[in-house]
């Protein structure tokens, strides 16, 4: 039997749909804006919201794009994965700046199909099927920061 690699507890369970979703945005974000991921997420099972840094406030064409790119992954049936890996060979696509200061060696890598990767130890769904509709419902910018705040239908 194939031992698992200790790594860092994580501090909370969020609810895995909402989370996976999450990883969804955030990597969309990032190919529609070139933005880095949310800095200030919180993610919960009735309604989350995700903060990012950007230069101006996104127009409602563009929201409406976000959310129907991030429909259209999630309509792809990806399945998510994880791997262990050591800090060593990591992707160079995987941003590490989140990171806790104590933060092991070993990382646990998370995977969305071929749409995202990144460092998690989290909870989401073994595919994108189990996550439903991302809706959202509401957003606000103030002095560069984007608050997005959305749920699951």
């Amino acid at each position: 039997m194939e031992q698992q690699p200790v790594i860092n507890e994580h501090n909370k369970q969020e609810y895995p749909p909402m989370h996976t979703a999450e990883h969804i945005l955030n990597a969309t974000m990032v190919k529609m804006f070139g933005c880095p991921r949310s800095r200030n997420a919180h993610i919960e099972k009735k309604k989350s919201k995700c903060d990012y840094q950007l230069a101006a406030a996104p127009t409602e064409a563009q929201i409406q794009e976000l959310e129907a790119r991030v429909n259209e992954v999630i309509g792809r049936n990806l399945d998510v994965t994880v791997e262990y890996v050591d800090r060593g060979h990591i992707p160079p696509e995987v941003d590490l700046s989140k990171l806790p200061a104590d933060a092991s060696e070993t990382l646990r890598l998370v995977r969305v199909g071929d749409y995202d990767v990144c460092a998690c130890a989290g909870t989401h769904v073994q595919n994108t099927s189990e996550i439903g509709q991302f809706k959202i419902i509401s957003h606000d910018y103030n002095e560069g920061t984007w608050r997005l705040r959305f749920k699951l239908l």
